[in-house]
């Protein structure tokens, strides 16, 4: 939250001089692969020279991976730049290196963020992994007028990717909360608010997870019943 508050101040405080944006929301890589990770830019990068590469492993605070300035093109984290683009390429990924990966652009005396590509390593199913649609509570969607569903996944390694479609219609992405367990596997909770109106329309809502990148997934689908108590949709 702390971090999404800055992007924010950050923009604010410069106006439109330079607006960064990462149009891979999400991207799958096999272990040992490579990851080419792109940011694209309103103006002139200047070479990257102001260019850095921030990480935010689940559950850890952003860390800078990468500063580009005076780039050999060696090591695990190579800076590649265009005009108006960078990309950053990383070799040997391993599961580890799951995370958002944000570029950074260094203007005057502030950070100017991009919004962000989640990078998947590997599979994250486990053999304890399970997912639940959680549904609201009649009495709570009448009070607050919304109404809050909650997509659980339990068991995993590291991060999946997360989409909520409504009748169909994708809705925009949600970030996604985590919890660590002893041993180190993570659960994670994503949620979607709608008004109330919609949920008791009868449309499908449906949360759709993916583990790795071989195309399959899990979805889970619910929809108001006059009259039902709802109760979760589970399981895997």
């Amino acid at each position: 939250m702390i971090f999404a508050e800055y992007l924010l101040l950050s923009s604010l405080v410069l106006g439109v001089q330079l607006f960064l944006h990462q149009t891979q929301r999400i991207q799958f890589v096999e272990v040992n692969d490579s990851a080419k990770i792109h940011c694209s830019s309103t103006e002139n990068l200047e070479g990257g020279s102001s260019m850095f590469w921030y990480l935010r492993r689940e559950g850890e605070k952003p860390t800078c991976i990468k500063h580009c300035l005076d780039d050999q093109n060696v090591g695990k984290f190579v800076c590649k730049h265009e005009t108006h683009s960078s990309t950053l390429e990383i070799s040997n990924v391993q599961k580890t290196e799951s995370g958002i990966y944000y570029c950074a652009y260094r203007y005057s005396s502030y950070l100017i963020f991009g919004n962000g590509t989640t990078l998947i390593v590997g599979d994250s199913y486990t053999n304890s992994s399970w997912v639940m649609l959680l549904v609201p509570f009649p009495w709570g969607s009448q009070v607050t007028g919304t109404a809050n569903l909650a997509c659980v996944i339990h068991g995993v390694s590291s991060l999946v990717h997360v989409s909520w479609s409504v009748s169909g219609e994708l809705q925009e992405q949600r970030l996604t909360h985590s919890l660590k367990a002893k041993d180190g596997s993570l659960t994670l909770i994503n949620h979607i608010s709608v008004p109330m109106d919609t949920w008791t329309s009868g449309k499908n809502f449906t949360c759709e997870v993916k583990f790795n990148s071989s195309g399959t997934s899990v979805k889970k689908s619910t929809r108001y019943l006059t009259g039902d108590f709802p109760g979760p949709a589970c399981c895997l």
